[in-house]
């Protein structure tokens, strides 16, 4: 038996909403009804990176594509708060407009900024004082820590810099990657696989600081170096393959050549 809802040839926010209910209300889908918010929670983490993915492609049409299906998954996050009557869509978009009056009083208040890094110390002010945050650590502590791991750490980073808390030159990062490289050594000598982790942990948390200093995005620039290294492998995958090498049973000076004749055919 057909539910209720009427089909048209464009719909907009309300019907999302309304189709959702449908979709989680007795007679609906089977699927939905069952979803709780820790159930799809990992779609949601999903469908975020599709969106990147689609950014990155500076794809239109998918990027569209990729937002609805964010939207979806906000507003089944909701469907499931309504039902239990604790909020509906109109309560979160309610504060997410006060958030954003909140959080720009140098647009809707008396706070001046004049560039990027004014609106954002404009911002985080705001933010600190909404959020009764009276030290710089409560406000480290609210960066989520379901964050992806490097991204969370430049941003503790970040936000310690911000108190003053910092090298005064990315040497002094740099010196301390050197220093903390040594210390897993000396852990992976011991055989202390406790204190290898450790120190393995402060090895990349030092890499995030220089990234920081550097101005560049540790996640991005990872990301482009497993691309580069995805690239490379592949070709020398493709070369062993051409000359009958079988690379299971290859020495490390064989790969180490193919390597380096793959790396000199990607950067021509």
């Amino acid at each position: 038996m057909a539910v209720d809802f009427e089909l048209k040839d464009r719909y907009g926010i309300e019907d999302l909403i309304s189709i959702v209910r449908v979709l989680r209300a007795p007679g609906g889908c089977p699927w939905d009804r069952e979803q709780t918010h820790e159930s799809i929670r990992k779609n949601f983490i999903e469908e975020t990176y599709e969106v990147i993915e689609a950014i990155n492609k500076q794809d239109t049409a998918l990027l569209k594509e990729e937002l609805g299906d964010v939207l979806l998954q906000v507003a089944l996050h909701t469907e499931m708060e309504r039902e239990k009557g604790t909020f509906t869509f109109d309560d979160v978009a309610n504060d997410i407009v006060q958030k954003l009056v909140i959080r720009h009083p140098h647009v809707f208040g008396e706070v001046v900024a004049n560039n990027e890094e004014e609106a954002l110390d404009s911002w985080n002010a705001a933010k600190q004082q909404s959020k009764g945050m009276k030290s710089q650590s409560e406000s480290m502590l609210s960066v989520p820590r379901e964050l992806p791991a490097l991204m969370r750490a430049q941003k503790i980073q970040h936000k310690a810099a911000k108190v003053g808390f910092d090298w005064d030159h990315v040497d002094g990062a740099v010196d301390k990657l050197y220093e903390e490289i040594n210390e897993l050594k000396t852990a992976m000598s011991d055989g202390d696989q406790a204190a290898v982790e450790e120190e393995f942990g402060d090895v990349l948390f030092s890499c995030v600081n220089i990234a920081r200093f550097l101005k560049l995005d540790s996640e991005e620039a990872l990301t482009a170096s497993t691309d580069k290294f995805l690239s490379r492998f592949t070709e020398v995958e493709r070369l062993a393959r051409e000359r009958g090498i079988d690379m299971k049973e290859a020495s490390l000076s064989t790969l180490d050549q193919l390597w380096d004749e793959a790396k000199k055919i990607k950067s021509e």
